[in-house]
């Protein structure tokens, strides 16, 4: 019996990563016409990926959302903002994989947790294997602003819930309240895919790993 139970989580395990790893091979079409007005980025640390936007245009200023003076920097130069969605446990009392526990990894796989953004500051992005550059139109941003927004978790006057915490990880980032759950089928990087879903731009049908995402804009 314990065999019997071993051998099927093992086999679900591979029917999800074989799963997980097909459906990021397929791509979701472009919209067509797409005009490049304007640029934005993907952004991947190696494991989770960042949509990246700028801080002002003619549909959001995000520094009046996401003020500078939540970061420890304080650095009002900054040209970009790096969004990233994922659990709240991770963000915060996982800095390092070492620092990882079995309590995080368990409550976000089976949506016990709740979720946050991480939001950081870039004073200027430059395009390698692990920033990409995706020119959009300003009615698809105006799209992306909204998706972003929307995952954002708001006060009555609808602002940003900031989170107090030493967890971060420099002197440009700060931490907000999100809505939404993590969980095995839906992790920080089917957010950012989720996103270029949401103003028209080539994505995966379905990802979990941020290796999907940036196979489309090889």
């Amino acid at each position: 019996m314990i065999a019997y139970s071993a051998l099927t989580l093992v086999a679900l395990l591979l029917l999800y990563l074989l799963s997980a790893f097909t459906l990021s091979r397929i791509s979701t079409a472009r919209e067509k016409d797409t005009r490049p007005e304007m640029a934005i980025y993907i952004l991947t640390n190696g494991v989770h990926t960042d949509l990246v936007v700028p801080v002002k245009s003619e549909y959001i200023d995000w520094s009046q959302y996401i003020p500078f003076s939540n970061t420890s920097s304080k650095d009002t130069t900054a040209q970009w903002l790096a969004f990233g969605w994922g659990d709240k446990g991770f963000y915060l009392e996982t800095p390092t994989w070492a620092d990882l526990k079995f309590g995080t990894a368990f409550k976000a796989a089976f949506r016990l947790s709740t979720s946050a953004v991480h939001a950081t500051y870039y004073r200027m992005m430059s395009e390698n294997k692990e920033c990409r550059k995706i020119e959009i139109s300003k009615a698809q941003y105006a799209r992306l602003v909204a998706y972003i927004r929307n995952t954002l978790d708001t006060t009555a006057g609808g602002m940003p819930v900031y989170i107090p915490t030493t967890a971060n990880y420099g002197k440009h980032d700060a931490f907000y309240e999100a809505r939404g759950s993590y969980h095995l089928f839906h992790t920080c990087n089917t957010w950012a895919n989720n996103g270029l879903k949401s103003c028209g731009q080539k994505a995966c049908v379905w990802t979990i790993f941020d290796t999907g995402i940036f196979y489309q804009y090889k």
